[in-house]
């Protein structure tokens, strides 16, 4: 049983995503030396132990019964009730009420939220891809993927926020939706905000938005944080500074730099080549990803490993965005490299889902597959 286990798992994932975890403790490591430093190295250590154990058990456990869109919708209730909880009850850390703090460990049910809409789309598009043309389907996909959303941003979340968003555009784009009724919807958005921009918002409502969207435009106030981050990325040149030396962390310039701005203090003291070698990383596990999601043995296993990619890609394209200062500060985990323990947890229970997914594809016809798939 254990060596099916092991043949399950695809290694070459495993074997990409270590490097990028070690850049991230070697980067905490090396700004928690000083004696009154929080120890973020050690603490992620356990985590990363923890996430490991989840992705080897999850591999191990059938998913099947994910299929049933009994346990789907209790499982999408559950965690739309937690959100609401949290709005209530839950601890405040950085102005968002994003956390359920239990002392010794914090919960962010937006982590898991994210997991449970791929599944809930990946169930929904699966089974009706004869008539997924059909304009409805973009708006009860879009029911389903609102809730979440508006919950996630009344926190506020920002970027949890715009992950479910693009979990949920993402996935109608390749479940076979007509682009054009997805046009005609977006085209409505457009004009609902352009109208609300000429006709409704206030002056100082504008200026928020446009310090949300351009946040080095007051590198004095609310663009500070993006400016120190452009600052640590530009400062390691080619080379780098080297580990331990990165003075914009070292120094406290840098907020956050174990979590929302690793990547700017990684980049500092690794320069452009190991910024080069990260990226490249996240583009193998992304290949890794999609690969695993094509032996998938129907849509609904297809549909949730592109819908795990996407979640992957979303959260690499934002944080390191906002970390080069192209776009907002929204506070969002980097895959693999952030402190914490929540966001990393649910991305290894994601593909440890995935992998046991990978043991039914022998069983199913390549040719049957690709075909299904590419008639969606």
């Amino acid at each position: 049983m254990a060596e099916k286990v092991v043949k399950r798992i695809d290694w070459l994932l495993v074997f990409f995503i270590v490097p990028i975890i070690l850049g991230g403790l070697f980067t905490m490591k090396s700004f928690t030396v000083e004696e009154n430093s929080v120890n973020f190295f050690d603490k992620q250590i356990v985590w990363v132990i923890i996430a490991f154990a989840v992705f080897f058990i999850f591999s191990f456990i059938d998913f099947r019964f994910l299929k049933r869109t009994d346990i789907l919708v209790t499982l999408f209730l559950i965690f739309s009730v937690l959100l609401v909880v949290l709005l209530i009850i839950g601890n405040t850390v950085k102005g968002a009420q994003s956390w359920f703090s239990f002392g010794f460990f914090s919960f962010q049910p937006s982590d898991m939220m994210k997991l449970v809409l791929i599944l809930i789309l990946s169930k929904y598009f699966s089974r009706r891809h004869v008539e997924i043309r059909d304009i409805k389907h973009i708006f009860i996909s879009g029911i389903y993927a609102f809730i979440p959303f508006a919950l996630i941003l009344l926190q506020p979340d920002f970027g949890s926020a715009m992950v479910v968003f693009a979990i949920w555009f993402g996935m109608v784009l390749v479940s076979g939706i007509s682009k054009k009724h997805l046009f005609l919807v977006f085209l409505g958005g457009i004009i609902l905000f352009a109208t609300l921009w000429l006709f409704v918002f206030a002056p100082y409502q504008k200026a928020r938005i446009l310090s949300f969207v351009n946040p080095l435009a007051d590198v004095h106030d609310s663009g500070y944080n993006a400016s120190q981050s452009t600052i640590a990325v530009g400062s390691g040149q080619v080379l780098g500074k080297g580990v331990g030396f990165g003075t914009q962390s070292r120094l406290k310039f840098l907020p956050e730099p174990q979590s929302d701005f690793i990547f700017a203090a990684y980049a500092e003291e690794w320069g452009f080549i190991g910024s080069c070698v990260v990226l490249l990383l996240f583009g193998l596990v992304i290949w890794r990803i999609l690969h695993s999601a094509s032996l998938g043995a129907s849509n609904f296993e297809m549909l949730f490993g592109i819908g795990i990619a996407i979640f992957f890609m979303s959260h690499i394209l934002i944080n390191i965005g906002m970390n080069l200062g192209l776009m907002p500060i929204t506070g969002i985990p980097l895959p693999f490299m952030s402190y914490g323990g929540s966001h990393l947890v649910t991305e290894f229970m994601g593909l440890g889902i995935l992998m046991n997914m990978r043991k039914y594809a022998r069983s199913a016809h390549r040719d049957d597959m690709k075909n299904e798939f590419l008639g969606i």
